[in-house]
């Protein structure tokens, strides 16, 4: 690569001597050549850091370039987890093939544009911003107009702030740009047209993840063991808690994502979701997470949630930022989290959540959300990486003792079960409650199935949501079912084969 020059400036025909006679290609950085803001990625990453309290009155600066300038010192954002625009890029390297010069012209900071440019080894030479002049819009058209002249290059760009640098050029790419951005060309020629822009509502509701809503249904067990399912009321006050949670976790989530967005884009899988990839920007992540916890709020006020609701979000809050690097904790508040869903069900529908309910259910959810760690420890081991987790606290060398934490959870759900089953509250809630010793094994088998499925790597992120597209969990649940309905209306236990006492 030759050497990259900041803000150089010469005659109008010094393109000649940096690549020959064709006309320089000039690139824009942030939406065109990546699909995210630089400035924005670098102040999210400040954010979510460790030492962000002595790292935010330095971005305390008026000028806009200074405080790129700054924001480049403390973020030290790695070029290779940008999400590039994969089509643009390569054609960038077709057209570095065929011997044309390449610019890189951007207003982000000279730190973060010439580690880009460092990366991709197709720039011939760099202008972008220096902590003095910020190059953006009439800025960058006047430096490129300095350096090339008028009509003397070709400009690459993606928006609004663009227009002023394809108004001198000769012709205009347009990348990954909103609808209607090539109609306000009027000086330039449209050379050539990239991808525009992923549709945001698709983007958006993916990053919502419904597909995680199902761990939500959690909210209706205490209607359903309380036998109150013909309870219009209750189950719409149920249905409600539901939303409420739909939206306040997807809230979670999108912040989640934000906070996780550079271990994401490491990560083989997690690197496609919509933040990590750059088809949702992490302003419209953020207004969407803001709009999710109203929504949710909202819902829970309406069924004099709003206490247990607000547990839920903070506690989910500090997960997503803090607590999951902590080893073991990590693992207890994300039972804690399924645990609060039971008890919300109980608050909006006026049935109490019985102390045998919670011991069963802590079990439970402590081996499911151990289930969820060690399928991650186990993909670290299955990808012969080393060392300790992304943004987790946990060694490879763990995995063996998370599993033994995980499997006597499992098991001592199954005593709990086993134990109430014997108890006085049986005998007073159920009409034949010897029938519910068919729950214990098929507990205690989906569990063992879980835990097989997770050491032999098909363990979804989540267990809840793996159970909910496995055909055997379906099976395990539609079997409960029937035989809590059975206990319930007394079936005699003759039918089923099994000696009264």
């Amino acid at each position: 690569m030759k050497p990259i020059v900041e803000n150089s400036s010469s005659n109008p025909g010094e393109h000649a001597r940096l690549g020959g006679g064709a006309i320089p290609l000039c690139v824009d950085l942030d939406g065109t050549l990546i699909k995210t803001d630089v400035l924005i990625e670098g102040i999210v990453q400040i954010l979510t850091g460790r030492d962000r309290l002595r790292r935010l009155p330095k971005l305390l600066v008026s000028d806009r370039a200074r405080l790129k300038q700054r924001v480049a010192e403390l973020a030290a954002l790695d070029p290779g987890l940008l999400p590039y625009n994969e089509e643009f890029l390569k054609y960038l390297q077709g057209q570095k093939a065929s011997g044309r010069t390449l610019v890189l012209v951007t207003a982000a900071d000279a730190r973060i544009a010439h580690a880009v440019a460092d990366h991709l080894s197709i720039f011939d030479d760099v202008l972008c911003s220096d902590g003095v002049t910020n190059i953006k819009g009439e800025a960058k058209a006047a430096a490129l107009v300095k350096r090339f002249g008028h009509r003397g290059f070709d400009y690459a760009g993606n928006d609004a702030a663009d227009l002023p640098a394809w108004r001198e050029a000769r012709n205009a790419l347009v990348v990954n740009a909103p609808r209607g951005i090539s109609s306000k060309i009027t000086t330039a020629a449209v050379d050539t047209s990239f991808a525009a822009r992923t549709p945001l509502f698709g983007s958006a509701l993916k990053a919502m993840r419904p597909h995680q809503w199902s761990k939500n249904f959690l909210v209706f067990v205490p209607l359903i063991m309380a036998h109150a399912v013909t309870d219009l009321t209750a189950c719409l006050q149920a249905g409600i808690a539901f939303l409420s949670f739909c939206a306040t976790a997807s809230s979670i989530y999108l912040i989640n994502d934000i906070a996780d967005i550079a271990a994401d884009r490491r990560h083989p899988r997690k690197r496609n979701r919509p933040l990590a990839s750059g088809k949702l920007s992490l302003p419209a992540g953020v207004i969407l997470a803001v709009l999710c916890g109203g929504v949710g709020l909202t819902l829970a006020f309406l069924i004099h949630n709003e206490a247990l609701m607000v547990v839920y979000a903070a506690t989910s809050t500090a997960y997503s930022i803090a607590l999951k690097e902590f080893p073991i904790v990590d693992v207890f508040v994300l039972a804690a989290l399924y645990t609060i869903r039971v008890l919300s069900g109980g608050v909006a529908t006026g049935h109490d959540v019985s102390l045998w309910l919670l011991a069963f259910s802590g079990f439970l959810f402590l081996s499911l959300a151990l289930v969820k760690r060690t399928g991650e420890m186990a993909a670290l081991v299955r990808s012969s990486s080393a060392g300790v987790a992304a943004r987790r606290g946990y060694f490879v060398s763990d995995l063996a003792v998370l599993m033994n934490f995980g499997c006597a959870s499992s098991f001592a759900s199954g005593i709990v079960l086993a134990l109430f089953v014997g108890s006085d509250a049986a005998i007073l809630h159920y009409a034949t409650p010897q029938l519910l010793w068919g729950i214990v094994p098929l507990i205690l088998f989906w569990q063992c199935r879980l835990w097989l499925s997770t050491t032999r790597g098909h363990m979804h992120d989540d267990p809840i949501v793996y159970a909910a597209h496995d055909w055997v969990s379906w099976i395990v649940i539609v079997c409960v079912l029937l035989i809590v309905t059975a206990a319930t209306i007394g079936v005699p236990l003759s039918i089923v084969g099994i000696a009264g006492a």
